[in-house]
């Protein structure tokens, strides 16, 4: 992979983690701060509701936040573009639209196969 490739995608994953890690931030202070007392059982269980949905939310964003690390690590050693299971090069469209990936597409597939079939 050419390094400005390398160098955009490094920019990218950052700027991304950086971002969920503001999100994250910004969830633990509003929920340190959201004291609030609702008398009607009603509303306590609508913000019981929205408080599990954003904790989901966050918990999907925490395992993104460990896969864009790995993958800046892989830029570091070398191995970003690599496909974990076959070594062939990742194509760069597959990377942009999904930068964390470690497979290339055609083991993606034979992965998501083994899958159903494990699944039935």
């Amino acid at each position: 992979m050419k390094q400005e490739d390398l160098l955009y995608f490094k920019k990218l994953l950052q700027d991304r983690l950086q971002e969920l890690l503001q999100e994250a931030e910004k969830t633990i202070q509003d929920m340190s701060d959201n004291g609030t007392f609702f008398p009607d059982p009603a509303d306590h269980a609508s913000a019981e509701a929205e408080r599990n949905f954003l904790l989901r939310i966050r918990e999907r964003e925490r395992k993104l936040i460990a896969k864009i690390r790995a993958a800046l690590e892989r830029i570091e050693n070398g191995t970003f573009g690599i496909c974990e299971e076959c070594g062939d090069e990742i194509d760069i469209e597959r990377l942009k639209a999904r930068p964390v990936t470690t497979l290339c597409i055609e083991c993606k597939r034979k992965q998501e196969a083994l899958e159903k079939i494990k699944g039935e």
